[in-house]
């Protein structure tokens, strides 16, 4: 179990469910080549269609290039997260349809902050619902949840998504160092939220060092920006993504108080995608927005 101390709440829903053009098969593997090749060049037009989106698509490139990214059906791996303040702690096992974005998991532990217990549970993002099974756990959300670990493991490879905007804007330092900078917004309608990110990138190597973000799930205002570095990359089939993240309060420009932290494990982009895991069992909750 790991003990890092961390700080409140910033981890948005990002449910944002933006359904892609794609004829790719639901179960785990590849993506015929045509198929990969026809996705990625449509991502490739809109992000080149503005300097913001230019800067996207140096970080997809250097973390393993759109084709690669479209030629894979599925993400899969572990993603455990904890925050003190919140007094909250879990683990679970995620296997997403990367076209689609239904995702299921297998919630391996749950509990307060260094007291998680392993659990028989799940829970989903069904395409229409998202649901927690047994209801009775209350602990993880799973509408909050449900694509979080997956969205922002995924970064920058689904921000070539439709339905998104690009700003580029003046560079930033970080840590010593200056970054290219670019931040990114939804248009309207798109999904439960209307977060915002900036992306932090590299000028040497085109990698994501950073996001910073904004909360609105449900509607409510934004509560300010966080900051989230990306940390310990690996590359798995081609696509070379963090395993390590770790949050701060970002305020008046500068970093501020440590908040949370995310490890992910177990990484696949060919773990097979079981539909019959979307169907929430007997003795299941439905999750519904928040007012609703």
């Amino acid at each position: 179990m790991r003990t890092t101390k961390i700080g409140p709440p910033a981890v948005p829903s990002l449910l944002t469910i933006v359904v892609l053009a794609a004829s790719t098969a639901c179960g785990g593997g590849t993506a015929s080549g045509s198929d990969a090749d026809r996705l990625a060049a449509e991502a490739r037009t809109r992000l080149q269609a503005s300097e913001g989106g230019q800067v996207v698509l140096r970080a997809i490139e250097a973390a393993g290039g759109l084709e690669a990214w479209y030629s894979r059906t599925t993400s899969a791996y572990t993603w455990e997260y904890s925050n003190v303040p919140a007094n909250l702690q879990f683990k679970s096992h995620l296997v997403a349809d990367n076209a689609s974005r239904r995702i299921y998991h297998t919630l391996l532990t749950v509990g307060d902050y260094g007291a998680a217990e392993p659990v028989d549970a799940r829970f989903a993002w069904d395409g229409h619902d998202a649901w927690i099974w047994p209801a009775e756990i209350e602990k993880v959300n799973p509408r909050f949840w449900a694509a979080t670990g997956f969205y922002f493991s995924s970064i920058p490879f689904v921000l070539a998504d439709p339905g998104l905007v690009y700003d580029a804007i003046p560079g930033e330092e970080l840590d010593g160092k200056m970054y290219d900078m670019v931040k990114v917004n939804y248009e309207a309608g798109i999904g439960d939220a209307s977060d915002t990110y900036t992306l932090y990138v590299d000028p040497e190597t085109d990698r994501l060092r950073a996001i910073r973000y904004t909360v609105t799930f449900g509607g409510r205002p934004a509560r300010g920006e966080s900051l989230f570095y990306y940390d310990d990359y690996m590359t798995v089939e081609g696509l070379t993504v963090p395993t390590h993240f770790m949050g701060y309060r970002f305020v008046d420009g500068e970093k501020g108080d440590f908040r949370n932290e995310a490890w992910v494990t177990d990484i696949s982009f060919s773990e097979p995608f079981d539909e019959t895991l979307l169907a929430m069992p007997e003795g299941g909750r439905i999750q519904p927005m928040p007012g609703n």
